[in-house]
């Protein structure tokens, strides 16, 4: 009963149309993003290494919006360990398949989709006792403790122009804490996305979400305006996986036609 509830009331709520929006513009970047990485360091094409090296300061951005989006819509979810069990299943699966198609080297070992799987269990795990936390409290904890653990794959933790310190050298020489953010040396994964610090984006995504739900939130953030973001960010998850792929498929087909990709 209490689940049938539940459900009920998640249906009734209006849906948060900025939310679509902003994932799909979020998903239209990185399908370009990883378009120009294919061109360019795929098939060497230098045209596309330039573009990646012009947008690169800008993938945090549209990435981390992403994954704050991810965590609001935990609040409007059935079952956020369930969600997390199956996208786990997906990012294994993609591991293995970027393993065997382009090698050690150039496979995706903890991705964007790994770290959202991971956060999805943990919110299911925890969130009896995350509800606990004032929402604002939620907030500014995880803000301030992403930008503290920001560069902690490189070594180091701390608040810009107040303080950093050096993270032990040892935590990085393990083969088994690249998923925290301590990558070993020799480490490869052509999306990276660590727990730490992006898991504090997300849990500051959820508590932004009970806002949502609650009706909280400007009336126009629940007023479609772009039909084609919208469409995007409802169906974020089958375009991210299939994405790369057609890139792939594409950028084969342009130079077996020996035109786009001829060698410079």
């Amino acid at each position: 009963m209490a689940e049938q509830a539940k459900e009920r009331t998640l249906k009734s709520r209006p849906r948060i149309q900025i939310l679509d929006e902003l994932r799909g513009a979020a998903i239209f970047c990185m399908i370009f993003f990883h378009a120009f990485y294919t061109i360019g360091f795929f098939f060497n094409i230098k045209w596309g290494k330039d573009l990646v090296n012009f947008f690169n300061p800008a993938e945090p951005y549209f990435a981390g919006l992403f994954i704050v989006i991810s965590g609001i819509a935990c609040n409007l979810s059935h079952s956020n360990f369930e969600r997390g069990v199956k996208l786990a299943f997906i990012s294994a699966v993609i591991t293995l398949v970027t393993y065997l198609t382009v090698g050690y080297e150039n496979m995706i070992q903890f991705g964007i989709l790994h770290m959202l799987a991971s956060c999805m269990l943990l919110y299911g795990l925890s969130n009896k006792y995350l509800k606990l936390i004032p929402s604002f409290i939620g907030i500014i904890f995880n803000a301030v403790m992403f930008v503290f653990t920001y560069h902690i794959a490189i070594g180091t933790v701390g608040i810009p122009f107040l303080f950093t310190l050096e993270v032990p050298k040892a935590w990085y020489t393990t083969r088994f804490l690249f998923m925290f953010g301590f990558p070993y040396k020799g480490f490869y994964s052509s999306d990276y996305f660590p727990l730490l610090p992006w898991m504090f984006l997300f849990f500051a995504g959820t508590y932004l979400g009970r806002i949502g739900v609650k009706k909280k939130f400007p009336k126009f953030m629940f007023k479609k305006r772009i039909p084609f973001l919208s469409f995007l960010g409802r169906h974020s998850l089958l375009i991210y996986i299939a994405h790369q792929p057609v890139i792939f498929g594409i950028c084969y087909a342009v130079q077996w036609t020996g035109s786009l990709f001829a060698p410079k």
